[in-house]
């Protein structure tokens, strides 16, 4: 038994930070739980029957597939650690490339809850495509942290299986909405009993903060000639969503610009913008940084990563055989460590919604130049926070 023992001791987990860390990015003190669940949104529309003559779309059923991380109860003997089976990155798989990879995780599989506290939601929502698994660097580590984290295969934009991109448009904010309406109601599920139906938030990813936008309140431009066509929902924000996460959110970019300086004045939510300074898919100062100027009734922070381009929300890339460049580019950055971006998305990420969901208002202090990082550290950053107007 002493081989596995050392092997699980030396395994190297996304979720647990490096060395050079910032402070917050540590792990939490809670054992982790996860859990594999599906839920169904009845009588959505389906986009891959979309009609562009009409503008029309028949209704389906759509299911949602979540990876749930919770606070748990480990049994004597009981190990935080699984394996999570990923998609690979890509649209389609490619002959040569292996279609799935392992990533280890410092979870352990169906745990029980720890009972005796209620905790809050996080919403977690990937990019075009993404998957469930791909931000478990964050999930595990806020759910170390003491919240509940659901992370969503969104329909027809999951890895390998990307479908009509009209139903990314149309379905994204429904799917976060329905998926936070669901974990908070719906007393059959197994939080229903650590949940706190009152204390929500979430965290979009490149098409993910599109949606996360929606769902905050940004409505959608009349004007936008890729969304004028599309049978847009009217979503309403729910009252128990109190803070949005936005990592290089896809969509104000010309020529989609799918929100407008009045538009955006619907966003109120406490926010956190992060990007890249050279991203080259959501845009910069035509892009995130602008949507950020936009939004004027939300207490906001940006956090750039000078140089960085897109890659700044997801995994580091899995260390496999097979990996070619057109799948590594979909992980890693060229300029910057990947677990370096992990870790200080952690740090801010924590002090964010330990602020706007714990009231641990203290915390608000970290975003400070340098507050909480190792001295010589911070550096290739900036960090600029408004108040709403």
């Amino acid at each position: 038994m002493l081989l596995p023992i050392l092997l699980l001791a030396q395994t190297q987990y996304f979720s647990v930070p490096p060395l050079d860390a910032p402070e917050l990015a540590r792990f939490g003190s809670h054992d982790v739980g996860v859990r594999t669940i599906e839920i169904t949104n009845p009588q959505q529309p389906d986009m891959l029957k979309f009609d562009a003559a009409t503008g029309k779309a028949p209704l389906a059923d759509r299911t949602l597939k979540l990876e749930v991380w919770y606070p748990a109860q480990l049994k004597a003997g009981e190990k935080a650690h699984t394996v999570y089976t990923s998609p690979m990155a890509g649209r389609a798989s490619r002959p040569g490339l292996p279609k799935t990879f392992e990533i280890q995780g410092k979870a352990a599989r169906d745990a029980e809850p720890k009972a005796g506290a209620t905790y809050p939601l996080v919403i977690v929502s990937h990019g075009y495509p993404g998957s469930r698994t791909f931000l478990s660097y964050l999930t595990e580590n806020l759910a170390s942290k003491g919240y509940i984290v659901a992370a969503i295969d969104h329909t027809d934009s999951v890895f390998g299986e990307v479908r009509a991109f009209q139903s990314t448009l149309v379905n994204r904010a429904p799917d976060q909405l329905f998926t936070l309406e669901k974990l908070t109601t719906d007393k059959g599920l197994f939080l229903a009993e650590i949940v706190d139906p009152a204390r929500a938030a979430i965290i979009g990813y490149s098409m993910g903060g599109y949606g996360a936008m929606a769902s905050g309140g940004a409505s959608y431009s009349a004007t936008s000639g890729m969304l004028k066509q599309l049978p847009l929902p009217k979503l309403t924000t729910p009252a128990n969503l109190k803070a949005i996460v936005a990592i290089a959110p896809w969509g104000a970019q010309p020529p989609v610009e799918a929100w407008s300086a009045e538009t955006a004045k619907g966003f109120k939510l406490p926010s956190l913008f992060i990007v890249g300074s050279q991203d080259d898919i959501s845009g910069y100062e035509q892009g995130v940084k602008r949507l950020y100027n936009w939004s004027t009734a939300s207490n906001r922070c940006l956090i750039t990563y000078q140089n960085a381009r897109h890659n700044t929300g997801g995994n580091p890339a899995p260390a496999i055989e097979g990996l070619d460049f057109a799948a590594l580019q979909s992980f890693e950055e060229p300029v910057w460590r990947k677990d370096r971006i992990t870790a200080i998305n952690q740090h801010f990420i924590t002090a964010f919604l330990d602020s706007e969901l714990k009231g641990e208002t203290a915390k608000r202090t970290y975003f400070e130049p340098g507050k909480g990082f190792q001295p010589r550290w911070f550096l290739g950053i900036e960090v600029g926070c408004q108040t709403a107007n």
